[in-house]
């Protein structure tokens, strides 16, 4: 068990003394940033439902838009995204609402919202206070000025900043054609989840943007995935042995790019790790056993 997160009497004082800048955005947060700080703004049901709209018509158009628009619009948050968002919710006000719910998203909806906070409850419980998560601080609810739309918010509890995500930092290094240091951070973060393992967590959606990079560790930073029941790490990896390119689900495409040589490399360490044999091994046997158990009758 983590030791938990640390309270404060107060808020920091950088998190009133100035206006947040807009670190990043999830699907269900935006994140704001002092320099050592980091809180966040849970996004309304009504946003989240018109992000999976919108994330379900680009797929659909995704092979017919250019290659640069694809990297700014599909793979990374943008100032494009945010707008599209705007327009669709602006939208969905005025059409019926089963025109715009159907049952997938309804489905899709309710499957998120378990996840998420499923796994901030598990963080809570077993990541703060350890090295696999950032410090977690909490205090009085206090008032903060954030850049762009809501302006301010009340938060109570923020997150320790850290350098950049994993995703950053590797798109940094092979900019400049450190390929030496990209393996080595990848390896960091399949030693990462092997640490989670061990304490029977499970994250199920490893995207390079949910971790990010303190000194020479890699840490989870978005708990959405996280499960500690075999039974969904058991399917999860299942579903997992049909995917041939784990680089590319991971967001890795243009980092290795060219490089097959890495890629072969990565893929067949990743497999090799992100195996039922291998995650079977490191789960916590208790758990392991009640489920044979339980199958068995």
């Amino acid at each position: 068990m983590a030791a938990g997160s640390q309270v404060l009497p107060h808020a920091p004082a950088e998190l009133t003394q100035g206006r947040l800048r807009r670190l990043g955005e999830g699907v269900g947060k935006v994140v704001y940033a002092s320099d050592h700080w980091v809180v966040k703004r849970e996004r309304s049901p009504f946003e989240v439902i018109a992000l999976i709209v919108l994330w379900k018509m680009l797929r659909r158009i995704e092979s017919h838009l250019p290659g640069g628009m694809r990297l700014r619009v599909l793979d990374r948050p943008s100032k494009q995204l945010r707008l599209l968002r705007v327009i669709l919710q602006a939208t969905m006000v005025l059409l019926p609402k089963t025109i715009w719910m159907s049952t997938h998203v309804r489905s899709l909806w309710r499957v998120y919202h378990v996840r998420s906070r499923r796994g901030q409850r598990l963080a809570e419980a077993h990541l703060d206070g350890s090295d696999l998560a950032p410090e977690r601080i909490e205090f009085p609810p206090v008032r903060v000025k954030v850049s762009g739309w809501p302006g301010e918010l009340i938060v109570d509890e923020a997150t320790a900043r850290l350098e950049e995500t994993l995703d950053q930092r590797l798109a940094r290094l092979a900019r400049a054609g450190q390929y030496d240091q990209v393996e080595l951070w990848l390896e960091r973060l399949l030693t990462c989840r092997q640490r989670g393992w061990q304490t029977g967590l499970f994250s199920m959606d490893a995207h390079l943007n949910n971790f990010g990079v303190a000194g020479d560790r890699v840490l989870l930073i978005d708990h959405g995935g996280l499960t500690n029941r075999w039974v969904d790490v058991e399917k999860h990896l299942a579903e997992l042995r049909a995917i041939r390119q784990p680089h590319l689900c991971l967001g890795l495409g243009p980092v290795l790019g060219e490089r097959t040589d890495l890629v072969e490399r990565f893929n067949a360490r990743w497999r090799e790790t992100v195996s039922e044999e291998n995650v079977r091994k490191l789960w916590p046997q208790r758990e392991v056993s009640f489920k044979a158990a339980h199958s068995a009758s």
